[in-house]
């Protein structure tokens, strides 16, 4: 049995539904897909009470996302569960490009040497989302303030000023309760979005694609496989990639003017898949689904407060691996801010960042990916033709292969205009500069990103600072010893300090130790919060 027919949060009547009043929570998160688990378990390690609600019982249904990216890994080894999830995935990095009936060329996405998580891995949703709720229930073994409330569907939401009233239907009925802050993880249909009357705004493609996972005994390498006008599905694309547990997610394009419902049925299904695969290949079909898709948005991610993340804020094609990966990066930015509110340490400005930041993020994904399903879906005869001029002339000239989008790989945002950056310092490496995250490197006998904690830090490479800097942990790692710390931090300085957030973006970075500037960009970076960080 897949761990997506077994309840893992089954509904349990709450002490909420018989309070004369309205129970009120610090933080409400509606919606258990990765985006709102991640969210959920981020609350709870830091202590921050968080009420998880979802009107299912059990993780998502066939495999949906399977590809998580180093900076998504990045953040979950913060979350606690890293390991236990890399550990389950299939690591890949190589990938083919098909023409027609030809190979016209590899690529190899394996990230530079000195890195611990790799580019990519596959792993079916279902089973990182299993494995965030095992990680929920260890918090709630050790007594961290969180509750994943199953059967429970947010029907109404009634903002006020220094709260939002929610209603939830669940087996037994409904019952209200009152959150101080709602963080809508509650995808793409959001039952939150609607009741705020907010739409999405963007571009809505009318092509169908097939989605099968299947389990097949079969020699194919661990690789991504990418097919334009393939003989086997003629004028469309198709797409192989390996998942764990023996699976493997085929994507057919089916156009435009389709029988959604006749084209899911398996006696349809097994064809199509047979003419791909070849006669001698055994296989069973695991999951069958058929989609459509847009690349669009809401206007602002945060109304009053509400704050919205993942598919509830933004949407965009599944070529590029950008759904999942963009929701877990939405909820790394956001949940600190909220953390620093709800402590005190810093106004609820600060929040306003969430959406300076994530809305120019998710423009970028949703530019990529609409430039990646144009190229795979022309929309006209020149458009076709310039496409298979790029294809063919890509087989033998690898200057045309960059022109080639069969959906370019998810990469972390760069922030670029913050209201929390200072600044940047002169003859530093680009790679690290302010609005970047920090980037990985081998240090001693670890690594670099788990010497560093999730709060505000000092990191001081080849620089003396005080152990007691105001504020402010210091890291500090000698220069000249480690060749690609210095090469990603230092460049040709002597010495650098980075003013790391704690979702480890820089905020600033310093070639000399000045107090009163470090001082400043804390500020700055904290939204002008001055008491201890």
């Amino acid at each position: 049995m897949r761990i997506f027919e077994t309840p893992l949060y089954p509904y349990e009547r709450s002490p909420d539904q018989d309070a004369a009043a309205p129970a009120r929570h610090p933080v409400v998160v509606v919606g258990a897909g990765p985006a709102g688990l991640a969210a959920a378990v981020d609350l709870a390690r830091r202590d921050i009470p968080v009420v998880l609600l979802d009107e299912n019982d059990r993780v998502s249904y066939g495999s949906r996302a399977i590809c998580f990216a180093k900076r998504a890994l990045e953040i979950l080894d913060r979350l606690g569960c890293g390991d236990e999830i890399t550990g389950d995935g299939v690591t890949w990095s190589r990938g083919r490009v098909f023409f027609r009936d030809r190979r016209i060329y590899e690529f190899d996405l394996l990230a530079e040497e000195g890195h611990r998580r790799p580019a990519f891995i596959n792993l079916q949703q279902y089973r990182l989302e299993e494995l965030l709720v095992r990680r929920l229930r260890d918090l709630q073994s050790e007594g961290r303030p969180v509750e994943l409330r199953g059967g429970s569907r947010v029907t109404k939401v009634e903002p006020a000023a220094d709260s939002v009233l929610l209603t939830v239907e669940t087996p037994e009925g409904p019952y209200r309760l009152e959150a101080e802050w709602v963080v809508a993880c509650d995808g793409a249909g959001s039952t939150v979005r609607r009741e705020l009357g907010l739409e999405f705004v963007g571009q809505v493609f009318e092509d169908n694609f097939l989605i099968a996972d299947v389990t097949m005994k079969a020699d194919f390498p661990t690789e991504r496989w990418f097919w334009f006008d393939p003989p086997f599905n003629r004028g469309q694309s198709a797409l192989l990639h390996k998942q764990p547990e023996g699976l493997w997610r085929i994507d057919l394009q089916l156009g435009p003017d389709v029988d959604r419902e006749e084209e899911q049925r398996p006696e349809n299904v097994v064809p199509r898949l047979r003419q791909m695969l070849g006669d001698d290949v055994e296989f069973e079909l695991e999951w069958i689904s058929v989609y459509t898709f847009q690349c669009a948005r809401i206007d602002r991610f945060r109304h009053g407060r509400v704050l919205f993340a993942g598919d509830a804020a933004h949407q965009v094609s599944p070529f590029g691996a950008r759904g999942a990966n963009s929701g877990i990066q939405d909820v790394d930015n956001l949940v600190w801010k909220l953390e620093r509110v709800l402590r005190g340490r810093s106004p609820d400005s600060l929040l306003d960042s969430y959406d300076a930041e994530r809305v120019p993020a998710a423009d970028e994904n949703i530019l990529n990916s609409t430039r990646s399903t144009d190229f795979i879906s022309p929309k006209s005869e020149t458009s076709r033709l310039f496409r298979d001029a790029v294809l063919n002339l890509a087989e033998t000239q690898p200057m045309a292969r960059p022109l080639v989008n069969s959906g370019r790989l998810s990469l972390p945002h760069v922030v670029l205009d913050s209201p929390l950056q200072s600044p940047d310092a002169d003859g530093l490496p680009g790679r690290t500069r302010p609005g970047s995250p920090a980037v990985d490197a081998p240090v001693d006998d670890g690594w670099l990103l788990a010497r560093l904690g999730d709060r505000f830090q000092l990191l001081a490479v080849g620089i003396d600072v005080p152990d007691d800097e105001p504020g402010l942990e210091v890291v500090g790692l000698p220069a000249r010893r480690h060749p690609l710390l210095d090469e990603r931090y230092l460049g040709g300085a002597p010495g650098a300090l980075y003013l790391l957030r704690p979702d480890q973006h820089v905020a600033a970075r310093f070639t000399d130790y000045d107090p009163e500037r470090i001082a400043a960009a804390l500020r700055r970076a904290s939204a002008q919060e001055t008491d201890d960080s």
